[in-house]
């Protein structure tokens, strides 16, 4: 089993989402996160003031997958997600050593 963990702009939200449905996707975590990398922030005006936004809003979703789905959801990710300017996001790929659904006690595979 793998994590993914793919790191997003807000308003592709959805269009990932209906992507990852497609693929068979039933469940999924999603937060609303902060942070930088290249793109790094950006100045805004507030009551004439100008300040800079170091950390940029984004939307950071999770899934656990069997390993031979994989590639098929990052390459659906990616599809949904690109806007082809800085700041599209990344995708991380992390193995999961074990899954357990409290509700019923399945572990592993069956968990997810």
């Amino acid at each position: 089993m793998k994590k993914i963990e793919a790191v997003i702009k807000p308003f592709k939200l959805e269009e990932v989402k209906s992507a990852l449905v497609e693929r068979g996707i039933s469940g999924m975590t999603v937060s609303e996160v902060k942070g930088y990398g290249r793109q790094k922030g950006h100045t805004e005006l507030y009551r004439g003031a100008e300040y800079v936004v170091d950390f940029i809003p984004k939307i950071k979703l999770e899934i656990v997958v069997r390993d031979e789905e994989v590639e098929g959801i990052i390459e659906a990710i990616i599809k949904s997600a690109k806007t082809g300017k800085i700041g599209d996001g990344k995708i991380f790929v992390t193995p999961v050593e074990r899954a357990i659904r409290i509700r019923t006690q399945e572990s592993d595979e069956e968990a997810i």
